[in-house]
Parts: C-alpha cells; structure tokens; sequence
C-alpha cells in the first residue's frame, strides 16, 4: 500500500495524530508499478517545507526524513523539491516467487545493519545514514544473485567512494 506507515515512524517521532501528518502528491514517471502518483506521509516544518515520515515505493530522489517543498495546489499537497537531504537512502525490493521464511532470512541481517522497510507492491527499504552501505548494497545483491528478488535504488544519499 503506498504510503502506508511502518514501525520506524513511532521511532522516528510518534504516531500520526500525534505528529499531525500531512500526505504529499508525488507526480511519476510511467514505471513497472503502473501508478501516476505515489503519496508519502510529512511532518509540516514550517512555511512550505516538510519532513518525509515514510519511504518511498516509486519516487525517485527522495527518501525518509528528507525536509521538501512542497506547496498547496486544489487543496492538495504537491511535491516541488528537495530543500535538505535527510540522510537516508532508498532501495525498492520486487520479491520473486519465494517462501516468506526465505525473504526474512536475507532481510534480518539488513535489519541488523539499521534498515527497515515497508510493504506494498515491493518493500521499500530504508537505509539510516549510520548503515553501511556498502554491506547493506551486498546483502541487496546477494539476494538478487539468489533469486529472491530484484532491486533498484531510488535514492542514495550515502557518500560513495569511487576509485
């Protein structure tokens, strides 16, 4: 379900009446998940700024906790841009025709390196600036390699070392 709120977000800062959460209309460009538009859950920050409380299914460039623009068109939110990149990175998982117990055994271990992720059409997976990302990349391939899933990356706002 896009949008949907996952267990980070009571670490993250409490519940959405508590937070008074706000969705944010992302336009998409035509993908593999068919959808026009994904909404991500916000905590309003003052003026037409807000920090993404969810991880994205579909949008690219952005990822939770990162502060946007975003502005009021026919009484809905619209996403404008990034005004300050929250750390986290984004990597959408699309699992194969594999066992749950399967799928978990490969997601504990990025667990234990930080991330979380949320369920939908794929799991959005969410990659705390502390994780390595480079174990977290592994783990993400070695599972691919294995044919439990296919994966893309939405957005890393990790820094990269190149050679």
């Amino acid at each position: 379900m896009v949008g949907r709120l996952n267990e980070s977000d009571t670490e993250r800062g409490g519940t959405m009446a508590a937070k008074s959460l706000v969705k944010i209309l992302f336009e998409l460009e035509a993908g593999w998940h068919g959808y026009e538009t994904e909404t991500l859950w916000a905590e309003p920050v003052g003026g037409e700024r807000y920090r993404l409380r969810n991880s994205p299914f579909f949008a690219f460039g952005v990822s939770a906790e990162d502060i946007v623009f975003a502005r009021s068109e026919d009484g809905v939110l619209r996403f404008k841009g990034v005004s300050i990149a929250g750390g986290h990175s984004t990597y959408r998982i699309v699992l194969a025709d594999v066992t749950r117990d399967d799928v978990e055994r490969f997601l504990r271990p990025l667990a234990e390196l930080g991330c979380t992720y949320e369920e939908g059409k794929a799991l959005a997976v969410d990659v705390p600036p502390a994780a390595n990302i480079y174990q977290v990349y592994s783990l993400l391939e070695a599972g691919e390699a294995r044919g439990l899933w296919e994966f893309d990356e939405g957005n890393c706002r990790h820094p990269i070392e190149v050679d």
